[in-house]
């Protein structure tokens, strides 16, 4: 049974916010841990150097990329409950921690020859700083932002998908400087570490959690539900046993895994899909496009999650699954023989991709409220687990399969934009399932009233 934290508790009085204290001063917080964890967006800038330097495939080169994925799906679930128990100047501390760890022993293994050594750390240690970090200010910022917890959760988020807007240029200019062998990638791992390091920890010395009970001045809760927006609150292990959690599951899932299909290979996606025009695609050229997409992910996440507040999840769902899926086609018919087409629709599909992302805690604290919706939404991110690894591997095991066989330029992709448009439609038809969660799953109102967050509240 958790524990509730009072004035008498020591360390009280450093994590629950001063009476004056701005709400205002939380999103910040979060966007520190965010924008740095969210360089895992740019790991397409290291893809070609590393498969040159270290005589790897795509689909080697991709498997840091996707271990840190699947293991920021698995801290997030198994951590989840404890985040909500020691509060997020815990989880943000613990995610520098290992996170950067994780790119100085990238480092390491760069510069000895070491790959295993990069996936140890950049995918295994680094992708627990991920999956902490990514969790460690959602259920704080919905507790300060009852009012428009899409747009809270939109801020915070909005950092993780904006991180590669900033780690895809500056990766470019740190393996231009120092070179593009073991050497060069070593060192470019060693600095980032570092000055991650730094940046981070604006987070844990920022953010304070709200004094219980506190509410914004002039707001009170809705009277009346609407909008699948329930008043009664859920427990993480009663959610988990819904359909609801599980069809969110699935729309979650598969809205990811067509989105980072495009990510994880944005770099060398854009120069195939353009190879045999009569302009093609720089590496910088290329590069610019990952920090497109970054901008693309990083506004979806702050407009698209806001504009769930207005027009509800459930509809802001199915423009992401519905028109993504409109886009992938536009992507594949229309932009293979236009630069400016190819863009638009990847950008669209990242923005939906985003959106996705930042209103999904929103959305399960309208199904679930907001009594554990931190450790729900840690065991909903085992979806991203799934489509970390199934994005990647469909697009780069298809395309080296191509290759293989001689094809050459769009032809590389077309089955695997195929697959990716039958799953969108299948999380459309995912989330118009979902209802409002039946009665014997809520918490009665006393149960309800006691705060999970332990250590802060």
């Amino acid at each position: 049974m958790t524990a509730v934290i009072g004035p008498g508790t020591p360390g009280y009085s450093r994590v629950i916010a001063p009476p004056g204290w701005s709400r205002w001063l939380v999103p910040p917080a979060a966007l520190s841990i965010h924008l740095a964890i969210g360089q895992a967006y740019a790991w397409s800038v290291f893809k070609p150097p590393l498969e040159k330097a270290m005589h790897i495939s795509g689909t080697g080169s991709a498997l840091p990329f996707q271990l840190a994925i699947v293991m920021l799906g698995l801290s997030a679930a198994f951590g989840g409950t404890l985040v909500e128990r020691r509060g997020p100047r815990w989880a943000m501390t613990v995610s520098l921690v290992c996170f950067c760890s994780g790119l100085l022993l990238s480092a390491l293994g760069a510069a000895t020859g070491a790959y295993w050594l990069i996936v140890l750390g950049y995918g295994f240690v680094g992708g627990i700083g991920l999956g902490i970090g990514y969790i460690s200010p959602v259920s704080t910022l919905i507790r300060w932002f009852p009012d428009r917890p899409g747009m809270a959760t939109g801020f915070a988020i909005m950092g993780f998908g904006g991180g590669a807007l900033i780690a895809s240029p500056w990766t470019t200019e740190l393996l231009s400087d120092f070179g593009k062998d073991r050497a060069g990638i070593a060192e470019t791992f060693l600095v980032m570490g570092l000055v991650y390091a730094v940046f981070m920890s604006l987070g844990p010395l920022l953010v304070r959690v709200p004094p219980p009970g506190w509410r914004p001045a002039g707001w009170t809760p809705p009277v009346t539900a609407t909008r699948l927006i329930s008043r009664h609150d859920v427990t993480a292990n009663d959610a988990i046993r819904t359909p609801q959690f599980w069809l969110l599951w699935i729309v979650l899932c598969f809205n990811v895994t067509a989105g980072i299909g495009i990510l994880e290979k944005a770099t060398p996606m854009v120069v195939d899909f353009f190879k045999h025009s009569s302009t093609p695609v720089t590496a910088t050229a290329a590069a610019g496009f990952v920090a497109v997409l970054s901008a693309a992910n990083m506004s979806g996440r702050i407009g698209w999650s806001s504009l769930s507040d207005v027009i509800g999840r459930k509809n802001m769902y199915r423009v992401y699954l519905g028109v993504g899926a409109l886009a992938y086609a536009l992507v594949w018919f229309v932009g293979r023989d236009s630069k400016p087409v190819f863009i638009l629709g990847a950008m669209v599909v990242l923005s939906f991709y985003g959106g996705g992302f930042a209103t999904v805690p929103a959305y399960l604290k309208d199904l679930f409220g907001t009594y554990q919706v931190g450790a729900i939404h840690g065991r909903l991110l085992t979806a991203w687990s799934v489509a970390g690894v199934a994005g990647p591997l469909i697009v780069n095991a298809i395309a080296d399969s191509g290759a293989r066989h001689g094809k050459t330029g769009p032809a590389l992709y077309g089955t695997s934009f195929a697959i990716m448009i039958a799953l969108l439609c299948v999380g459309f038809l995912a989330n118009e399932l979902i209802r409002p969660v039946a009665a014997k799953y809520h918490r009665a109102p006393a149960e309800s009233a006691v705060a999970p967050e332990g250590a802060e509240q």
